[in-house]
């Protein structure tokens, strides 16, 4: 999944590890991901024939995207609360390719028929809702529905049945 670069960042079993303790160096830039974002345009064909329109209005951001983001978010909200939603350069998930903020990146999506149907679907298509409502002490980030990460079908089913984050399927005791 990491396309030879587990070797170069933090992975377990193939799957890129990014969160709030482990990050990715400021060099590593891989765009999106060709399987990651062939396996959002299956979803979103699944998804269209149910009436439901996803897109994604963010994917890949490079650390020095990140930087800029983040430094925005603490200049209008300061730091305290800008790490509740935002990560810091080197720890944003959207660094990796693998992650997708879908239709809107704010609380308004959640409710909504496409939130309600990545909830139940995203896992078939290999994706996980990374940052699930009442986690926030494992993954350190608010419940952002929007924001989905590609680990695969085998990993994505194992953390919907058991309705887990990736930290604990991995056994990572971060916070």
């Amino acid at each position: 999944m990491g396309d030879n670069m587990c070797d170069k960042v933090t992975c377990i079993d193939g799957i890129i590890i990014v969160n709030k303790k482990i990050g990715l160096p400021k060099w590593y830039n891989p765009g999106i991901n060709k399987i990651a974002l062939e396996a959002f345009h299956n979803m979103r064909e699944c998804a269209k024939e149910e009436k439901v329109n996803l897109e994604i209005i963010s994917g890949f951001r490079s650390y020095e995207y990140q930087k800029k983001i983040y430094q925005e978010y603490v200049n209008k909200f300061g730091m305290e609360k800008t790490d509740t939603f935002s990560a810091k350069p080197g720890h944003s998930e959207h660094q990796t390719g693998l992650a997708f903020d879908i239709c809107d990146d704010s609380d308004n999506f959640i409710g909504t028929k496409e939130d309600l149907w990545l909830k139940n679907n995203a896992y078939k298509f290999g994706f996980i809702i990374r940052y699930p409502k009442g986690k926030e002490y494992i993954t350190g980030y608010k419940y952002e529905p929007w924001h989905v990460r590609y680990v695969g079908c085998f990993v994505a089913k194992r953390i919907f049945e058991r309705n887990i984050t990736l930290e604990e399927y991995f056994n990572l005791q971060n916070f």
